[in-house]
C-alpha cells in the first residue's frame, strides 16, 4: 500500500512541475482579468458540475469572504448551490440550461463566467460561456484532459494536462487558492 501512495504522491508532484512550466502565464492571465473586473465592479459566477460544483463553491466562499487578508467581501456567485433554482430549471428546462438561465439572469457585461470541467466537454458549461458572450461577459474555463470542446469555446481555457480526474481536480484547487491568494494580495495588501 505504501507503494501506492507514493505511486500517486509521486503523479501529483509531475503534474505540478508540469503545470508550473506550461500554465503559468495562463494562470497569471486570470488573475489580472479577475482582479480588474473587481476594480470595475464585476462579479464573478462559476459553475461546475459533480466535483467541480464543490470547487465552485470553494471558490466562490473564498473571493465572498477572505482567502488569507482581513478585507471586504467580493462579488462572487456559485451557480451550483440553490436546489430550488437548479431543480426548476432542470425540470422546466432540461439539465443542460441550469447554468446558462442564471447566467442569463444575473450576469452583466464585464463580469466573469468561470466554468470548471475536468473532461472539458460539460454541456451545460458550454450554454453557459455561450449565454454570457451574448452578455458581455469574460469567460474563464478550468479544463482537464485535451480540454474537450469547451477550449474552444472558453476566452481563457486552463487546460491540465492529465486524463486522470482526481489529479485534474487537485490540480484544479491547487490554482484555485494561487488565483485568491494573488487576487486578494493584489487588491487589499499594504504597500511594502
Amino acid at each position: 500500500m505504501t507503494e501506492e501512495i507514493v505511486a500517486q504522491l509521486t503523479e501529483q508532484r509531475k503534474l505540478v512541475e508540469r503545470v508550473e512550466q506550461e500554465l503559468a502565464p495562463a494562470v497569471a492571465a486570470v488573475v489580472d482579468l479577475l482582479v480588474e473586473a473587481f476594480r470595475r465592479g464585476k462579479k464573478l459566477l462559476v459553475m461546475g458540475n459533480g466535483g467541480s460544483a464543490a470547487d465552485a463553491q470553494h471558490f466562490a466562499a473564498e473571493i465572498v469572504g477572505r482567502f488569507k487578508l482581513e478585507r471586504r467581501g467580493l462579488p462572487a456567485i456559485a451557480l451550483t448551490t440553490d436546489t430550488s433554482i437548479l431543480t426548476a430549471i432542470g425540470n422546466d428546462y432540461g439539465f443542460d440550461r441550469i447554468f446558462s438561465r442564471q447566467v442569463e439572469a444575473l450576469a452583466e457585461e464585464g463580469d466573469v463566467v468561470f466554468g470548471i470541467s475536468t473532461s472539458g466537454n460539460s454541456v451545460n458549461v458550454g450554454l453557459a460561456f455561450e449565454e454570457a458572450k451574448e452578455r458581455g461577459c469574460r469567460t474563464v474555463a478550468f479544463l482537464g484532459r485535451d480540454g474537450g470542446s469547451l477550449k474552444g469555446v472558453a476566452e481563457l481555457p486552463v487546460v491540465v494536462p492529465s486524463n486522470n480526474t482526481p489529479r485534474i481536480q487537485e490540480t484544479h484547487i491547487t490554482l484555485i487558492h494561487i488565483i485568491c491568494d494573488l487576487v486578494e494580495r493584489t487588491l487589499f495588501a499594504p504597500p511594502a
